[in-house]
């Protein structure tokens, strides 16, 4: 076996973004989870960046997380705040620079007008429907805002806020201590 399967994996998150009627909100859960304990509840895996003009969440490993973040400020900077420009530059780094190739996370990114999933297989993907998710728990999540979207007059922030609950009810590696950003 290869040093990594014998290792606990860890599972941590849980994040959701919603755009309706001109409003963004990203949700995050708390939870980090390594094998089959939780270590941490309060987790803060969504973060403002660009003087709060921008809203980014992860799923995957922290530390690797962190240093994307990081990654993704620096290019918002070299681009002048163009999300979709910053977010495709980086997804080209990602998979292409030998360091950044082995990094495992997940990144959601928005802003008033765009919204994207970065991944380091060089994939960069806005959504159809004004939804997007990542982690443990997103395709709970995911399927629970699509419900309350097409179903429901509430706004972006109460429909990922409850659906975070609901993936929490659901995913053992998901919680309902639930952080939100809105634009």
């Amino acid at each position: 076996m290869a040093n990594n399967e014998l290792s606990p994996k860890i599972r941590s998150t849980t994040v959701l973004l919603v755009r309706r009627d001109g409003q963004t909100a990203m949700a995050g859960d708390g939870q980090v989870t390594l094998g089959d304990t939780v270590i941490k509840g309060s987790a803060r895996k969504v973060r403002r960046l660009s003087n709060g003009n921008i809203i980014a969440g992860f799923a995957g490993s922290t530390a690797d997380a962190f240093s994307l973040l990081g990654r993704f400020e620096t290019k918002l900077e070299q681009f002048q705040g163009q999300l979709e420009r910053a977010a495709i530059e980086l997804s080209k780094d990602w998979r292409t620079d030998k360091y950044l190739r082995n990094l495992e996370a997940l990144l959601i990114v928005a802003d008033k007008n765009d919204a994207f999933l970065i991944s380091g297989k060089g994939d960069v993907i806005s959504s159809d429907d004004g939804l997007l998710s990542v982690g443990s728990g997103s395709m709970y999540a995911l399927a629970a805002a699509r419900g309350l979207l097409r179903h429901t007059d509430l706004t972006a922030s109460e429909i990922a806020s409850e659906s975070l609950k609901i993936a929490g009810e659901i995913c053992i590696y998901t919680n309902s201590d639930i952080v939100i950003e809105e634009l």
